[in-house]
């Protein structure tokens, strides 16, 4: 396997995370891949931070999946005396009760907003009551929860009253520049690295596309990497380690990597391009991996221009483009087809992806979409109870930080969409468009599987469509990964 175990390290010292304490644990995953991963000292002791949790995605999951509507009204028509009756039951049942209710006056706010018989004043009252509730600081999963989908339904009702526009309601392309900008730049560091250090879903995305990279580029001299969003460059620090440290084959290539950034000067979440440019560059000299930088801005209008790219003859050519994950800001989708575009007209020999995974909406519409979210949302506040067991003020950190400001942003575009559901794959979309999809080979299938063990027993990856690895926790598939090569690319030969 060419990707190293230090690999997860080197994420964590780039990104000035302090590994010196450190539990020894050994971690042996022995399935069908017959894969093993031992002598891992993780930064965490997961042992240590073992304890219940409140599970309601499954709740939501009924809602949404059960195919009966009389079980459905049974829940919904019970939910309001089971929550009076809480003093009598035992606390594990009055959450779960509690639970029901809120997702149902949320269910009840969101058709009052958009259904066929819309009422604002009710929407109102409905709101008003979810407040007196629930809190975003407070309570269990499902309460912190219902108090940012409570948040993100007031902010569309106060701009469909008040005539806000689409960079009013945070769905706007300049808007999202920077949607971690009213969170003070230390909380924003503490939120990624705790992100990071306590749940996969950074890791994932990187190793993945990570481990593909290298596969596809063992023979070459050199190797040219374009970024749609680098943010704090976490993820290359890693590829150049790995690079470094093959056993075999030739020495490693000069990587040059191309930061592909917005037409404004506006600040960066954790910094801006140049200075992830500058810790890039000093990192690879300090371990001896040869490396240039550049930048290529976007249009005015976020389009990416294959003209603006600077390309040198025997470099192959990548393109990784990741989407969605959570710490990530929001990119409008005719941004992100421009950049995929361009990978096609240059003959990029290798597209990475990373995507959020979209549920099933049914006959879609907002409703659809909403409860969709709710499904989505719930199943990653889980996972993160899962990692933050006895932490609750970390995980809030990660909630405020990063989960509230996505949560608004995803219904305020669904609402504005009127139904219109522009959520879509954007590897069904590289299909589309004739992009060749490269097997995911066993290396890196058995690299995902290793690093999901060092964490919560719920999580999962598996397999789609042999270019594919997804990672999913219990029922629900949350990101996944696939990786592609241009359609006149002479990657098979």
């Amino acid at each position: 396997m060419d990707m190293v175990v230090d690999d997860v390290l080197t994420e964590l010292e780039f990104s000035g995370y302090s590994t010196t304490s450190t539990t020894t644990t050994t971690v042996t995953t022995d399935d069908e891949y017959g894969c093993t991963w031992n002598d891992w000292s993780p930064v965490v002791d997961w042992d240590e931070l073992s304890g219940p949790h409140d599970d309601f995605h499954d709740l939501i999951e009924l809602m949404i999946d059960d195919n009966s509507t009389a079980a459905y009204h049974h829940h919904v028509g019970n939910a309001e005396a089971a929550a009076a009756d809480a003093p009598e039951m035992g606390v594990a049942a009055a959450e779960d009760s509690k639970g029901l209710r809120l997702v149902h006056l949320l269910m009840a706010a969101a058709e009052a907003l958009t259904g066929a018989t819309k009422s604002r004043e009710l929407a109102r009252v409905i709101l008003v009551r979810l407040k007196e509730l629930v809190s975003p600081h407070d309570g269990t999963n499902m309460e912190r929860l219902a108090a940012h989908f409570t948040e993100a339904l007031q902010g569309l009702l106060e701009g469909a009253g008040g005539g806000h526009n689409k960079h009013m309601l945070g769905t706007g392309s300049h808007h999202h520049h920077h949607h971690h900008d009213d969170h003070h730049q230390t909380d924003v560091i503490a939120a990624f690295q705790l992100l990071q250090d306590m749940s996969p879903y950074v890791k994932f995305g990187h190793f993945t596309a990570n481990q593909a990279i290298l596969e596809a580029v063992t023979h070459d001299r050199r190797v040219h990497i374009v970024d749609y969003d680098i943010m704090e460059g976490i993820q290359w620090a890693s590829l150049m380690q790995a690079l470094v440290s093959r056993k075999d084959g030739p020495p490693a290539p000069h990587l040059r990597i191309t930061a592909v950034s917005r037409g404004g000067s506006g600040r960066r979440f954790i910094g801006t391009v140049q200075e992830t440019g500058r810790r890039l560059t000093a990192f690879a000299a300090s371990i001896g991996q040869p490396f240039s930088f550049h930048q290529c801005k976007l249009d005015s209008d976020e389009t990416f221009r294959p003209s603006a790219l600077k390309l040198v003859r025997g470099e192959a050519l990548v393109f990784n483009c990741m989407l969605h994950l959570p710490h990530f800001n929001y990119r409008a989708p005719e941004s992100v087809a421009s950049f995929l575009c361009g990978a096609k007209v240059l003959n990029s020999r290798l597209v990475t992806l990373v995507e959020e995974e979209v549920g099933p909406t049914g006959d879609g519409g907002f409703m659809g979409q909403f409860m969709d979210s709710l499904h989505h949302y719930s199943a990653v506040y889980d996972s993160l109870e899962a990692g933050f067991p006895m932490q609750g003020r970390a995980r809030a950190l990660v909630e405020r930080v990063f989960l509230g400001p996505r949560i608004f942003g995803a219904l305020a575009r669904i609402y504005l969409a009127r139904g219109d559901d522009e959520r879509h794959s954007w590897g069904e979309w590289l299909a589309v468009a004739g992009f060749r999809p490269l097997s995911v080979s066993f290396a890196n299938h058995c690299q995902a599987k290793l690093l999901l063990g060092l964490f919560n027993d719920g999580y999962r990856v598996e397999e789609l469509a042999n270019n594919r690895l997804v990672l999913g926790w219990k029922s629900r598939r949350l990101l996944s990964a696939s990786i592609w090569t241009s359609p006149d690319c002479d990657f098979f030969n």
